[in-house]
């Protein structure tokens, strides 16, 4: 204890500069804690988010044999969810029953018939477009509140209609699950992210809580050594220095907690593109403080040993600054088995063998990744000294050969100055891949969108109501013959197109050989056949009229063959399929379970106005949109969006992380600077020597870093199953931000030589 009151005393009665210091490493710490604070927040505000989407979700209560209990009498509830351009737009339609419910969770009460009750997000859209209120009809009763809502964008809605009208409900007597399924983020792409944010955010942080707290560290180091020489034990020299560390740290991770607390309620009001919270979901839980309370000054009491190590050891050699030992080549240890698992990858998918989902590459991977971003920092003296050795010896510059022999000498400044920005370059091409995957997925090329609409429930009025919308482009009615699901052998069926010539025309581009008013097979050269449509063998097909009358139709696959092509790189029709004209049936009478399918432009603006115009003609039907899964677009978005503010923190950190040590760097070579001036060096060549002598180890890291990243990048997304492997569009991105790097050290370090010299610096030596 008392070496930790000495450690304090130091502290406060060192002078001014020590202070300042002191509050620089506090400050910094500060920075380093409110950005572990937020990459912390991000699992429990998606934690929140799908715990209010389990509590409004709908159950009945069931007995031993998995039937609602009470269903005649219970209210009934229909959920529909629609695209809204990128974003999902839940209507939940609500019929009262003879019994009550508990309202839903944001709800003083549910929506009679004709009633509604919206979020304030579709409150403020259904003023902005008047075609909005066809999809959700009737009198706003009032706004969800905030605990029936994931987050406060959410566009969601409960409308009151009559029993009679909601003939898919389902019997509801309670509101809640233990969970969801549907996940504001999969647990599996949340693996992703959490994996990709260590590698953005955490492990650079890491390095940049240890450069803030080795403040100093020369003059510090010089200090130790002195109580070392007399009479303090090895133990207690090492406790001085971790007291002064782990309280700056302490004060910053004070500090940092609390201006985390401020930004998570601006940015959760201001809300980020995709992504948006309420201020609760972001406060900071117990375990986010203890983490960042304990961990933070658990690091720099690391840090602070580590770093009085050398004093403790050899006082005399700090005080007479002997020349420091090599780096150990152990440093490169971790890089080659992390560059080997990657390359293997990257070999197996340029010769073909890519693996796919196995679990050794789930482990490897993840491993790789870690390797080789904990080589890259531990590499990175080994190589600037050996760069700055040859260097030396074969230039004949006075400031080349200035630089590098600093360098030579001293290696563990490059690692301080270039590390967080070599880890950021080398995260930025991780974070690449992991959205080119995403983009595979999200990736809409179809020029054209289809929507599928049962008819079992549209009477055919509304049939033709359908057709009618502005902005479809064609339509044709699908069905398939019966086959009795009970038999005990597997019995065929072809499918059944009922549409004119012109129609089919309006949903495929090319068609050749149409004849109007007669049967004929479809063909399509680019589709695998139905081998059951034979010429001249016969189906039945089952048809219904409006008052439930029914009748078989005898469909014989005829010879006559019409050919055409798709439109959209999705199948409109089937293969083998009959074309049966809609004056072949009998008059009234239409397959049972038809889908009517409808074609407008992809153009998201259509794709929305398509589906307002549905809503208008029968909100309650069950419109699907093949191709576009909006809960997936949305998640997408939100992944996207915690990964740019993953690099924000990152670039925060890194450049952060530079500044301090460039900073820290160049006020510990005051005196050599100085020594130098007085023994006739010009400004110039000072400059020109610590400009050298930053450029050049960042420049060689930043090489690496991106020939490793571009490589890690190419072998997860071999693992990841997508097929592009290679990002040859991401190099000149890389490529740029590495040269901005550079030129930003370089002109960073210019203003760090000054013109006044001060030989009270070099007084003492």
């Amino acid at each position: 204890m008392s070496e930790l009151l000495l450690g304090l005393r130091l502290l406060l009665g060192s002078g001014r500069g020590n202070r300042i210091r002191f509050l620089l490493m506090a400050g910094g710490s500060a920075v380093g804690v409110c950005c572990l604070a937020m990459v912390l927040a991000i699992p429990g505000i998606l934690a929140a988010q799908d715990g209010r989407k389990a509590a409004r979700e709908s159950e009945c209560r069931r007995d031993e044999s998995r039937v609602c209990v009470g269903a005649g009498k219970a209210p009934l509830e229909l959920e529909l969810t629609d695209p809204y351009g990128s974003r999902p737009m839940t209507r939940i339609f609500h019929a009262p029953g003879a019994t009550t419910v508990h309202p839903a969770p944001g709800l003083s009460a549910m929506p009679a018939p004709g009633e509604v009750f919206v979020s304030p997000r579709l409150h403020e859209e259904l003023k902005k477009e008047p075609g909005l209120i066809q999809l959700v009809p009737g009198r706003e009763r009032g706004i969800i509140g905030a605990q029936g809502l994931a987050h406060p964008d959410e566009l969601y809605a409960y409308i009151g209609v009559s029993r009679d009208k909601l003939k898919n409900g389902e019997p509801v007597t309670s509101y809640g699950w233990r969970f969801t399924n549907d996940e504001t983020v999969e647990p599996s792409t949340l693996d992703i992210v959490r994996f990709t944010l260590a590698g953005v955010v955490l492990l650079p942080l890491t390095v940049y809580l240890s450069v803030c707290a080795r403040l100093s560290a020369s003059a510090r180091i010089r200090r130790l050594a002195a109580l070392r020489l007399l009479g303090l034990s090895k133990k207690g020299v090492q406790r001085v220095n971790a007291a002064e560390t782990v309280a700056a740290a302490l004060l910053g991770a004070v500090l940092g907690l609390s201006i985390y607390a401020v930004a998570n309620q601006l940015i959760s009001r201001i809300g980020l593109p995709g992504f948006r919270w309420y201020p609760s979901d972001g406060a900071l839980s117990l375990s986010t403080v203890l983490v960042c309370l304990v961990g933070c000054p658990a690091l720099a009491w690391v840090a602070g040993v580590v770093g009085a190590r050398k004093a403790a050891a050899n006082p005399l050699a700090v005080r007479r600054s002997a020349m420091e030992e090599p780096p150990a080549k152990w440093g490169l240890l971790p890089l080659l088995p992390g560059l080997g698992i990657v390359t293997g990858y990257c070999v197996a998918g340029a010769t073909g063998h890519a693996p796919r989902d196995t679990s050794l590459s789930s482990i490897l991977m993840p491993l790789a990744v870690t390797l080789v971003g904990i080589g890259l920092v531990l590499s990175l003296p080994v190589l600037s000294r050996t760069l700055a050795r040859i260097l030396a010896r074969a230039s004949r510059s006075l400031s080349l050969g200035l630089a590098m022999r600093r360098n030579e000498v001293e290696p563990g400044g490059a690692l301080r100055v270039a590390t967080g920005l070599v880890l950021l370059i080398y995260a930025g091409s991780l974070v690449q891949g992991v959205l080119i995957e995403l983009d595979q997925v999200s990736k809409n090329t179809a020029p054209v969108q289809t929507y599928e609409l049962p008819l079992d429930s549209v009477s055919r009025k509304r049939q033709q109501e359908f057709e009618k919308v502005s902005g479809v482009q064609g339509h044709v009615v699908e069905a398939s013959t019966w086959t009795d699901l009970n038999a005990d052998t597997t019995e065929e069926a072809v499918s059944v197109v009922i549409a004119t010539c012109a129609q089919l025309h309006g949903v495929a581009p090319m068609v050749k050989g149409c004849v109007n008013g007669r049967p004929m097979r479809l063909v399509a050269p680019k589709q695998v056949y139905n081998e059951a449509s034979r010429p001249g063998e016969i189906y039945p097909l089952h048809l219904r009229d409006q008052v439930n009358r029914r009748r078989v139709f005898k469909v014989t696959v005829p010879k006559d063959a019409v050919r055409y092509q798709d439109s959209a790189a999705i199948s409109i029709v089937e293969s083998g399929a009959v074309l049966l004209p809609p004056s072949s049936l009998p008059a009234g009478f239409r397959p049972e379970k038809s889908t009517l399918v409808l074609l407008s432009s992809s153009d998201p603006a259509t794709v929305r106005a398509v589906l307002d115009d549905f809503g208008a003609v029968d909100p309650t039907a069950r419109v699907e949109t093949p191709g576009v899964v909006v809960s997936a677009l949305q998640q997408i978005a939100v992944v996207r969006t915690i990964l740019a503010m993953g690099m924000v923190l990152g670039l925060i950190i890194g450049v952060a992380a530079y500044l301090v040590a460039a900073t820290d760097r160049a006020i510990e070579r005051r005196p050599q600077v100085t020594a130098l001036s007085l023994l006739g060096a010009r400004p110039r060549t000072l400059r020109a020597v610590q400009v050298t002598q930053v450029v050049l180890p960042l420049a060689a890291g930043l090489v690496l870093a991106v020939m490793a990243g571009k490589a890690a990048e190419s072998s997860y997304l071999v693992t990841g199953g997508g097929a592009i492997f290679w990002d040859g569009d991401g190099v000149p991105l890389l490529l740029a931000c590495a040269l901005g790097a550079v030129v930003i050290a370089g002109l960073g370090s210019l203003p760090l030589i000054g013109r006044r010299i001060d030989p009270e610096l070099i007084r003492r030596d």
